[in-house]
Formats: C-alpha cells, structure tokens, sequence
C-alpha cells in the first residue's frame, strides 16, 4: 500500500474532524463545538477531582499520569507540590512557583511553610521542563 503526503493529511484531516465533534453548553444552553483549550481543561479537572482524596498515589505510573495532565503542555516551567496524608492519599496539588520557558525561582521556605499549613505527611516536588 502506498503512502504519500495527501493521504496523511486525509488521514489528520479525519482526526480533526472527529475531535471537533466534542460538544459544550454555554450559559444559554445551547451546545457549540468544543475549543481545545476547554477540552484539556476538563480533563485536568476530572484527572484531579478522581486522585484527590481518592486511591493511593502508590506507583510510579500514577504519579506520571496525574503530573503529565497537569504539566504536559504548559508553555513555561512551573514548580509544583503535590501533598499527601499518611496513607499517600492527595490532599491537594499547588502549582507554588511559575517561572519563563527556561527557568523558575523556587523558594524553599515557602514550600516548607505550605507543607506545614496543609498538615502534610509526605510531598512530590515536581518541575517541568516545557518544549519550545
């Protein structure tokens, strides 16, 4: 079977389409196709509303997917802690520090400082390194 150019781009055409197939409701009720933006938004928001007090963060993997939602397409690093209670259960995640594309500020006390206002157990420091 031969492949070319063209029929990639049907190919992706294809794809866009469907993805564009995603709908929302606007505060009048009416339903529009959905943008992108509104689309990842929503999954971060389902991501963390189902690991948010929820199952143990208990493997690497689930680690990943939680921070990979969060983090992945952000177009500057972040800084960010996630807090967990004694059984590894998240108690909250905190973008704490947003720098540029290439580097952020992060200030140790007031990480501590958060940690100890939550009444954390355990932290996951996390920092991004985005794609330009």
């Amino acid at each position: 079977m031969q492949h070319d150019l063209f029929s990639s781009l049907d190919s992706f055409q294809a794809l866009s389409v469907a993805a564009s197939a995603l709908l929302v409701r606007d505060v009048a009720g009416q339903y529009r196709p959905a943008e992108a933006d509104e689309v990842l938004l929503a999954a971060q928001q389902l991501l963390a509303a189902q690991v948010r007090g929820s199952d143990l963060m208990d493997s690497p993997a689930v680690v990943k997917d939680f921070l990979r939602a969060r983090l992945g397409n952000l177009p500057h690093e972040v800084f960010a802690v996630v807090h967990l209670d004694a059984q590894n259960r998240v108690l909250d995640y905190v973008e704490m520090f947003r720098g540029t594309v290439s580097q952020t500020s992060v200030y140790p006390r007031e990480v501590v400082r958060d940690a100890l206002l939550r009444n954390s157990c355990a932290l996951v420091l996390v920092h991004n390194h985005p794609l330009c």
